[in-house]
């Protein structure tokens, strides 16, 4: 499983197939997601001082495929695009997104598809868990890591850092004594530490970042139109 798809999952409600979040918060949750699978595996990177490009733009280090259509999807995008901060990447990778990695998921019996209609009249669409055991184990491991203390793996610490980006590590890992701010707290030290090349802590650091000031902007554009 990718990390965006695990991500995805957790912020799929099993029952009601709906996202935790609004559309536009979880578009750029996945696309953070890829972004940080790429820099954990070598592919993608943000530029230092001294580069061909401009310091801090997201970067191609490793064009090779990985075997997976998404990601080496992804990297091409990245490639072919003009070198862009991580926050401006975001919005390159996270289009059509969504409706990949839930079609992805559907295929392999994870998620249903299921659509309707409001009064009759509006579509709607719904994506309830059909096989959620992946996605438990997923929970049981993060509650490993960020309660009982366990040592995160590369891919949970990038769970826990886009979790951490959307606010939404409390709304995954329940069951738990600890209060909402020391359970951020200690996913905030999973994020800032859980990956032991310090580039790649760099890299993401600068794309949770992205994630985390893409999203304020978008919400409050969204107040704005509302107002």
């Amino acid at each position: 499983m990718l990390l965006v798809e695990d991500v995805l999952l957790l912020l799929t409600d099993d029952a009601t197939g709906k996202a935790a979040v609004d559309s536009s918060t979880l578009d750029l949750a996945l696309a953070g997601a890829v972004l940080l699978e790429l820099a954990a595996q070598g592919r993608a990177d943000v530029a230092g001082p001294g580069e061909q490009v401009k310091a801090g733009r997201v970067v191609v280090r490793d064009a090779s495929p990985l075997g997976d259509p998404l990601l080496d999807a992804a990297i091409a995008s990245i490639a072919n695009s003009s070198p862009r901060k991580p926050d401006s990447m975001l919005g390159v990778l996270k289009k059509g997104l969504a409706a990949e990695v839930r079609h992805r998921l559907v295929t392999r019996g994870i998620l249903r598809h299921e659509e309707g209609r409001i009064l009759g009249i509006f579509p709607t669409n719904r994506w309830p868990a059909e096989d959620s055991n992946h996605e438990d184990m997923v929970r049981r491991a993060l509650h490993d890591v960020l309660v009982t203390g366990r040592t995160a793996t590369p891919t949970e610490a990038g769970i826990v850092a886009i979790l951490l980006a959307v606010d939404k590590v409390h709304a995954v890992v329940v069951d738990t004594a600890l209060s909402r701010r020391d359970l951020k707290a200690r996913a905030k030290a999973i994020a800032e530490g859980g990956f032991a090349s310090e580039a790649v802590r760099k890299a993401i650091e600068a794309i949770n970042a992205a994630v985390m000031t893409s999203i304020m902007a978008a919400t409050a554009a969204g107040a704005a139109a509302s107002g």
